[in-house]
């Protein structure tokens, strides 16, 4: 919301378009997105430039993000996404416990899996999803290359 609402944003938009536009925006809000589409993410419906002004709403209400008052912040979604940063500052802790010299590119690739998760919703999910199983096949790797230098240098 704060990004379709910034000077910038129109800026651009009026610097790349000129004369009688119309703004349409594809938009599936969780509130309102209840049928779904093959891929089985919410279909997305077309909203006009008045959802400039929702935007302006929610932008404003960016200080309830993480209070009892944040209604998006209820989601399965948002749930995860706040889990998932528990997990990796676990990871992180993981990673420089058992970090040495043979297991650094992996630990540096551990480290940087949250880069890989783009997206919203269900399309998060998926790259999640993705995340943890890379997680565990460079979880085994790093432990392993740890322990093999281990016995290297005994």
């Amino acid at each position: 919301a704060r990004l379709f609402c910034s000077e910038e944003f129109t800026g651009k938009l009026e610097a790349t378009f000129e004369g009688d536009y119309r703004l349409k925006l594809n938009l599936a809000p969780p509130l309102l997105a209840r049928a779904q589409d093959a891929q089985g993410r919410p279909r997305k419906r077309e909203f006009g430039p008045w959802m400039l002004n929702v935007f302006r709403v929610l932008a404003r209400l960016k200080g309830l993000r993480g209070t009892a008052f944040d209604v998006f912040g209820y989601s399965a979604h948002r749930r995860a996404e706040r889990a998932h940063i528990g997990e990796y500052e676990a990871l992180v802790e993981n990673v420089l416990a058992g970090l040495c010299a043979a297991n650094h590119g992996i630990g540096l690739t551990l480290a940087a899996l949250p880069a890989k998760v783009r997206g919203f919703d269900v399309v998060k999910e998926k790259g999640m999803a993705e995340a943890a199983q890379l997680k565990a096949q460079l979880l085994a790797e790093f432990h392993a290359a740890a322990a093999t230098a281990a016995e290297r240098a005994a």
